[in-house]
Order: C-alpha cells, then sequence, then structure tokens
C-alpha cells in the first residue's frame, strides 16, 4: 500500500496535477455554454475523464520527449523521470492507458468527440518537438489548451460554432503569454541547447513585451466570446476582473526580476480561468 501512495505521489507530480485548473475550468465553461445550464451528469463526467486522460497523456509525452534536456537542465533535474523514481518503460505504459482511457471516454460522448480524439491525442503531444524548431512553441502550447473550451462545447453539442472558436483562441493567447514568461527562467539553457523560445530567440525585454501584446489578444477574445454567446454583465465583470489580473500578472515580474515569477505562474494564471468559468455559470444561472 505504501509504495501504491507512493507511486500515484510520483505520478500526480510527473503530470503536475495541480495545473488541471488552467485547462479543465475552460472545458467546463464551453460544455455549460452548449449546453445553457448543467449538462447532465454523463456528459460531465465523460467530459472530466477526457480532459484528465488527455492532460496526463500531454504530460507524460512531453516528459519522455524533454528527458534528455531535463537531465542537463538544474531547474528539471528532480523530476521524477530524471531521478528514475519513475522508469521510462512505467511512463510509456501509463501514455498508452491515459490515451485508450481518453478514446473510450470521447466514445461514450458523441461521433464527433470519437472521431477527433486521435488528432487530439497527436497534437496534444507534438508540443514538446515544436521548441526544437520554432519559437512559436509557446503559441502552439496555447492551441492546445485552448481546444478544451471546444471539447467542452462539441461533447454536448457536436457542432463548431463562433464562441468556442473565440474562447479557443483567447485560451491560445492568454496560455502564449503566460509560457512565454515561464520560459524566460530557462533563456541561456534553451540558447545554448539549440531549443527555441521567445526568451532565447529575442531577449527578455521583447519576450515581455510579446507576453503583454498576447495577453491583450486574450483579454480581447473573452471579451468577444461574452458578447458572441450573449452573455449579461455578471460575465463581463468577470472578464474585467480577469483583465486586472492579467494587468497585475505583468506588474510583479519584469526582465530584470522573475522572482515573483511561481505566484505569477501559478497564483495568478489558476485565478483566470477559473474566474471566467464561474462568471459564465452564474450568468446562466440568473
Amino acid at each position: 500500500m505504501t509504495d501504491f501512495r507512493e507511486r500515484t505521489r510520483l505520478v500526480l507530480n510527473m503530470v503536475k496535477i495541480e495545473h488541471s485548473i488552467f485547462a479543465l475550468p475552460f472545458a467546463y465553461t464551453g460544455v455549460f455554454l452548449a449546453a445553457g445550464g448543467w449538462p447532465g451528469w454523463r456528459v460531465f463526467l465523460l467530459l472530466t475523464l477526457a480532459m484528465v486522460m488527455i492532460r496526463s497523456f500531454a504530460m507524460a509525452m512531453n516528459r519522455i520527449l524533454d528527458l534528455r534536456f531535463d537531465r542537463l537542465n538544474p531547474r528539471t533535474q528532480s523530476r521524477p523521470l530524471v531521478t528514475g523514481e519513475l522508469s521510462v518503460r512505467f511512463t510509456v505504459v501509463f501514455c498508452l492507458v491515459t490515451a485508450v482511457l481518453f478514446v473510450l471516454a470521447c466514445a461514450g460522448l458523441n461521433t464527433l468527440c470519437l472521431i477527433l480524439s486521435g488528432p487530439a491525442l497527436i497534437w496534444s503531444a507534438a508540443y514538446s518537438l515544436t521548441k526544437r524548431f520554432t519559437w512559436l512553441c509557446h503559441y502552439f502550447l496555447g492551441s492546445v489548451l485552448g481546444l478544451a473550451p471546444i471539447a467542452g462545447w462539441i461533447a454536448f453539442d457536436p457542432q463548431f460554432t463562433l464562441p468556442a472558436f473565440l474562447l479557443f483562441f483567447g485560451v491560445l493567447f492568454w496560455v502564449a503569454g503566460f509560457d512565454i514568461l515561464y520560459a524566460a527562467q530557462d533563456a541561456e539553457f534553451d540558447k545554448s541547447h539549440a531549443l527555441h523560445s521567445v526568451p532565447a530567440a529575442f531577449g527578455l525585454e521583447t519576450a515581455f513585451v510579446l507576453s503583454r501584446f498576447s495577453h491583450v489578444q486574450a483579454a480581447l477574445f473573452f471579451l468577444l466570446a461574452g458578447f458572441a454567446a450573449s452573455l449579461g454583465w455578471i460575465y463581463f465583470l468577470a472578464w474585467a476582473v480577469v483583465g486586472t489580473v492579467l494587468y497585475m500578472e505583468h506588474r510583479i515580474v519584469s526582465p530584470g526580476d522573475l522572482s515573483r515569477l511561481n505566484m505569477s505562474f501559478f497564483t495568478l494564471n489558476g485565478a483566470v480561468a477559473a474566474l471566467l468559468f464561474v462568471g459564465v455559470l452564474l450568468d446562466l444561472a440568473l
């Protein structure tokens, strides 16, 4: 039992389960908007299972594909796959299991979800490889998480809609903006190992400008999504708070001071997804 608990702890650490606060609320936002309220337990639970599985799959694939770099980077040398606490073989099996469960959850939702499950798995796993050849990797990662509101929408209503796509672009730019900031701490490592990122390619000053630009775009797309979905004042109040949070994120970190980067990355960005979902939830309820 102790070994099982320890293995579970290591797996949760590997996939950074706490980062689910970034994508899961947007999937819920999509499904609640599509349903105009509560989507029912079947859809809600299957969507939750699908989101947790594909995110776990993507993170585990990232750890496998980046293993040789993680072994060299001082910031990542304590990761379970690097220390040997989890083996590559175990992680490959974990990827296979989570991929199968994801496909089964999609099959339980509807035919469109099942058809798109394969491309979604490939897309989510490809992020790690983009760092090998383009500084646009941050925006690619944003597109992966941006699928969350679309996934939520089609889980209930299997068609593509304008509000879902506006949320997709909002999430894309939001994620890219904070991932650029997060990559600032690895700028020198990336340059010395031929890895691509905005900070490594253009320097920290330009990286912070592009991050701010991305977050302005995110705020605009979230605003347009509210109009497209005919939401009311509660959502737009939540949107205003989100805009303030994004502004504060760029006040507490700077090219010369990355000491509060984790506060920006985890605390403030976690609040963005939750605030918009709560705004949608309350708006639909009232």
